[in-house]
């Protein structure tokens, strides 16, 4: 018997979406406002899902104090507060669109996590906007 159990955060960053091979003009066409030479910030929202087996002994599917503190360590530290272009390495050379934030924090919990669990990012860019990544 499996269960997926979720754990929500939040976080603020800034960021800009473009891509240096275009000019200015190409990267308003694709990216709009997102792609303000100044960048511009979202209040992210986080719900993390983690799949796998009920522990008999537990009852736990994971330790959601241990989830807290990973997502706090791999997502929360480095990525509140910050200019995601700037300051993240992983955003040095890859567009920090929502799907990718989305992608990048999979991948950290991943690699922190048992492989056994099936990880589910939700991430909202705005209330309307927001990925699933799922790996």
């Amino acid at each position: 018997m499996s269960a997926t159990v979720y754990r929500k955060a939040h976080f603020n960053a800034a960021h800009r979406l473009f891509k240096k091979e275009w000019s200015d003009e190409k990267n308003l066409e694709v990216f709009g406002k997102c792609s303000n030479p100044n960048y511009h910030g979202h209040n992210y929202e986080l719900e993390v899902g983690i799949t796998g087996p009920i522990d008999a002994e537990t009852g736990f599917v994971i330790d959601l104090g241990y989830l807290k503190r990973i997502i706090y360590e791999e997502v929360e530290l480095p990525f509140d507060h910050k200019n995601l272009n700037l300051e993240v390495p992983e955003f040095k050379e890859l567009n920090p669109t929502v799907e990718n934030i989305a992608k990048v924090i999979w991948e950290k919990l991943h690699a922190k996590l048992d492989t056994s669990y099936k990880i589910s990012v939700k991430l909202y860019e705005t209330p309307r906007n927001f990925v699933v990544y799922s790996g």
